[in-house]
């Protein structure tokens, strides 16, 4: 090979590398400004309670592990401020247990609002006003060996809500 070629193919393998890939939900798209967050807890319309406070843990949680952001308790003292509102929380059976007739499995349907606000001007940084998530559970058919899920299954909802809302903060999406 001659220097010519070499140096032809590291140029090009060079502007390959260089050309913006990278792996989803670690690029970093907010304002230099922005060095803290608060995420209190949001507001709720629904009969759901605890699940307005495990969604801001998760994304608490989601934040400091995946970013170098500090996130403060005191909305005031934040560079920026990410609200959120749980509009609805819809339980349904999604299967019947063929023998008893009772619900085997459920499906959650939660539909919310987020919105991340820079503090100092105002200006909306991100935004999805209408933020649909889907989860689903079983339900122990045998009343001895019945073991709540629900819980289990908004855990599982708040995590997979958080990995989604920090993405595409961080993603500008």
């Amino acid at each position: 090979m001659t220097r010519c070629t070499l140096a032809a193919t590291s140029a090009v393998m060079l502007a390959a590398w260089g050309c913006g890939y990278h792996v989803a939900g670690r690029g970093d798209m907010l304002p230099k400004t922005i060095k803290t967050i608060a995420v209190p807890p949001f507001t709720n319309s629904t009969v759901r309670y605890r699940l307005t406070e495990r969604l801001p843990a998760a994304i608490t949680r989601d934040l400091l592990s995946r970013t170098h952001y500090q996130v403060v308790a005191d909305p005031n003292e934040a560079d920026a401020v990410l609200t959120g509102s749980v509009i609805t929380y819809n339980a349904y059976p999604a299967t019947l247990d063929p023998q008893t007739g009772r619900a085997s499995t459920v499906q959650v349907y939660v539909h919310m609002q987020v919105m991340l606000r820079d503090r100092a001007t105002g200006s909306v940084i991100y935004t999805r006003p209408d933020f649909e998530v889907r989860e689903r559970y079983e339900i122990s058919t045998e009343p001895r060996a019945y073991l709540e899920e629900s819980d289990a299954a908004m855990d599982r909802l708040s995590r997979d809500v958080a990995r989604m809302v920090v993405s595409a903060i961080l993603e500008k999406f």
